[in-house]
């Protein structure tokens, strides 16, 4: 039988789509350090939020949820330590993800170039290519310094991830307003693993009306299963957002919980410095097991084995049911991205790496 001849738009007939961390359906039986989820649950009060929100037999969800998320906005607004922005310069999100595609729609047309880091987050080059738009790609040297960025660049949107998925340091502050001032278009920064960064461009905001910045749940906030995002922005920036996204983009029970999770801050930083203190011991003992460790200010280090032979490692762990990620590609293929998981996962890694 001859496949049916769709109407399909020849770019979404012959892009390739973005292939996600390897989800094994008996999960529970590996230790799961590809895809850079937190190894703690969230904050008690999510999972109380959401049992209040069911009620006793889920009535509510028989209602449509608050299609401007505006109690969800507001606490990201009380978060002033963190965003330090009113709900208007606020928006939230099904995931970070939605905001990476809605602002390529929102100021890219099809053929208008949009750019990114290579190597960085490889969903960008996906999203541009679904918009019909040109992809370019910046490099970057030995010092992870930007190579042959234009002193003006005109281009319609440039997504800097910082700290970098999958090398794991940070732009400087420096850095993202010389970029800032050199951008015609948009610099989005995507700062998905901020929070356990040293460093962030969030406050910069105010200065720069060309910047936005994009969070995750996903990560610091454990509710990678909620699909959460938010983004900060200039409120020009912020309502042209809200004229594209779909009008009931969150559930209930992603409202409840996002608005738990930003409240309660101090649980937040409590996990946060778990997982950075996690880092560092497992990072210094890689090196003294004669691995080469980027500095990571995330939730995850790049590790390049002696050899430089990141498919071994991968293959290795993999054989002990651990899961890291492997990439195959030329400027990644010699290491591996390690996700920080409790001490105790991260003690087997080295004890099957035998370091």
């Amino acid at each position: 039988m001859n496949d049916p001849q769709l109407p399909l738009r020849p770019n979404i007939a012959e892009m390739e789509g973005y292939v996600p961390g390897f989800q094994p359906p008996d999960a529970h039986t590996w230790i799961k350090l590809n895809t850079n989820e937190n190894p703690y649950p969230p904050s008690p009060a999510v999972a109380t939020a959401i049992a209040g929100e069911l009620g006793g037999e889920g009535e509510n969800l028989r209602l449509y949820p608050d299609a401007g998320s505006t109690r969800a906005r507001a606490a990201a607004a009380e978060a002033a330590e963190v965003y330090a922005y009113p709900p208007e310069w606020v928006i939230m999100a099904n995931g970070s993800d939605e905001l990476l595609n809605n602002l390529i729609r929102a100021f890219a047309d099809p053929g208008d170039e949009v750019a990114f880091v290579e190597p960085s987050y490889s969903y960008y080059a996906t999203l541009v290519e679904i918009q019909g738009a040109r992809a370019r790609r910046f490099h970057l040297d030995e010092n992870f310094n930007l190579v042959d960025f234009p002193a003006r660049y005109n281009g319609k949107v440039f997504f800097l991830t910082s700290p970098n998925a999958p090398l794991g340091f940070s732009f400087s502050r420096e850095c993202i307003a010389d970029l800032a001032a050199r951008c015609v278009g948009m610099l989005v920064v995507d700062e998905a693993y901020a929070d356990f960064a040293s460093t962030s461009a969030m406050d910069m905001v105010h200065e720069y009306p060309n910047l936005v910045v994009t969070r995750t749940f996903s990560k610091s906030y454990a509710l990678a299963g909620m699909r959460l995002g938010l983004a900060v922005a200039h409120p020009q920036v912020i309502a042209a957002l809200d004229k594209i996204r779909d009008h009931y983009h969150l559930d209930r029970l992603a409202l409840v919980a996002a608005e738990a999770a930003l409240k309660d801050q101090a649980y937040l930083h409590q996990r946060v410095e778990q997982i950075r203190a996690t880092r560092e011991r497992f990072s210094a003992a890689l090196r003294e097991g004669g691995y080469t460790v980027i500095p990571s200010q995330a939730n995850y280090v790049f590790a390049i084995p002696p050899d430089r032979n990141g498919e071994g490692v991968y293959t290795r762990l993999k054989e002990h049911k651990i899961l890291v990620r492997y990439f195959a590609r030329p400027n990644l293929c010699h290491g591996v991205r390690i996700s920080i998981g409790t001490p105790e996962q991260m003690d087997a890694v080295l004890q099957v790496l035998e370091v």
